[in-house]
């Protein structure tokens, strides 16, 4: 009895410092930033610029700066109607210019983009190309725009064209490239000559910018210290910072396993910041704690926002994963996913694809997509853990257990839900 009353205190020592190790964060860190306040969605200058603007106008001007406003109330509010009135005030600049012609095209591009409109966006940044000026700029919408649509051949030659190791524009897409690849210390090595670019500049966006993306690039490789210093560096610019509270509340869940710590922080969030996936995180985390109640309360929060037309294809790869595991309407997830491959013919699209397929019982199908349209393709851990599944069912044993070894290091960015997903594959 005396040996038990020593073993106690030790494995409860054992126990403080295991949880101490895998901590991270510390709530002194960010509290000041979880103080939700509402953000101003308008100001004398807006107002003023606003004003000018007519059914008839012409006010060329007015309309560029109008847009820009309104995407930078869509950024801190989440609304998706700030971001469909920039896109108004865009399109009417592009119908009216003489001058900057080019440039309107590229915002209203850009706009497409966040939208999802990512074909619409193509023709809008070809017409940019065509007309000539800022031909840089151009040069880099392109290379998003094929980035988006997995023209990756098309996006390497217009990133060649933008070469310039002195460049932010041009070392945050080298960062993306290499990330495709699947060549993370590299790029990890960009994206942190961008900071260094930000750092020495004025421009505040360029920080958050650099910051947030450096964030997630460490977070990928397993240095989740360094990511969450870069979440917070973020909201010590900007303090009302969205994604980067929503950054922090994965480290916590995923990796320091607190799910009450997560939720506090994302319902911080979620006071005054209008997006719908974070009701899908808040939900996966409910799942965790096996409080069913809160899960399906949080579901139907987001199903509830994503009905709203005007976010057109923005939550269809977010609704097809949710109708083949949550909800488990395998039409439904067959005919969003099929809109998806046309949208947007990524290794990503198509494996949401070939999953609803592989729900549906139509098993060949399912594989023939994952070795026409993924395999070598992409090194995304969720795209991978499908795939797994899909040569799993197959009886490719060897693929599986490939795929297994490489999934075992991704638990932190799939989040601990889908642990048990990898080990029963």
């Amino acid at each position: 009895m005396k040996s038990l009353f020593i073993l106690l205190p030790l494995l409860l020592l054992f126990s403080c410092n295991t949880e101490e190790k895998n901590r991270i964060t510390n709530t002194a860190d960010y509290e000041q930033y979880l103080v939700s306040k509402k953000p101003d969605t308008t100001s004398k200058y807006f107002e003023l610029w606003n004003n000018k603007i007519k059914e008839d106008s012409t006010q060329l001007s007015s309309f560029g700066i109008v847009a820009s406003q309104y995407d930078a109330y869509f950024k801190a509010t989440g609304d998706i109607e700030y971001l469909k009135k920039a896109e108004k005030s865009l399109q009417k600049a592009v119908e009216i210019a003489a001058t900057g012609r080019a440039g309107f095209r590229r915002e209203l591009a850009r706009n497409y983009i966040s939208q999802h409109r990512f074909k619409e966006a193509l023709f809008l940044a070809e017409e940019a190309q065509e007309i000539g000026s800022g031909i840089t700029e151009t040069h880099s919408l392109l290379f998003d725009v094929h980035m988006e649509l997995g023209n990756y051949n098309i996006a390497k030659e217009y990133l060649n064209k933008i070469t310039d190791p002195s460049s932010f524009g041009y070392l945050i897409r080298a960062a993306k490239w290499n990330d495709y690849k699947g060549e993370l210390p590299t790029t990890i090595n960009y994206m942190e000559q961008a900071k260094q670019l930000a750092d020495r500049s004025t421009a505040s966006h360029l920080k958050v910018w650099s910051y947030t993306n450096l964030a997630d690039y460490y977070g990928h490789a397993g240095r989740i210290k360094d990511s969450y210093e870069h979440y917070l560096k973020t909201l010590a610019i900007d303090p009302q910072n969205s994604y980067a509270k929503k950054g922090i509340a994965w480290i916590v869940f995923s990796y320091e396993k607190n799910p009450e710590e997560a939720l506090r922080i994302l319902d911080s969030i979620t006071k005054n910041y209008d997006a719908p996936d974070y009701y899908l995180l808040k939900s996966e985390i409910a799942s965790y704690q096996n409080n069913r109640k809160q899960e399906l309360l949080n579901l139907d929060e987001y199903l509830i926002r994503v009905k709203n037309k005007a976010y057109g294809d923005m939550y269809n790869a977010y609704n097809v994963d949710l109708y083949t595991t949550s909800v488990k309407d395998f039409e439904k997830a067959l005919a969003l996913s099929k809109r998806e491959v046309q949208n947007r013919p990524t290794p990503e699209s198509y494996s949401l694809l070939a999953y609803t397929h592989l729900k549906l019982g139509d098993n060949k199908k399912a594989l023939a997509i994952v070795e026409n349209h993924i395999e070598g393709k992409t090194f995304e851990p969720a795209i991978l853990l499908r795939s797994a599944e899909i040569y799993k069912v197959a009886g490719n044993n060897n693929k599986v257990k490939e795929l297994k070894n490489e999934l075992s290091g991704a638990v932190y960015e799939l989040g601990p839900n889908m642990l048990i997903n990898i080990e029963s594959l």
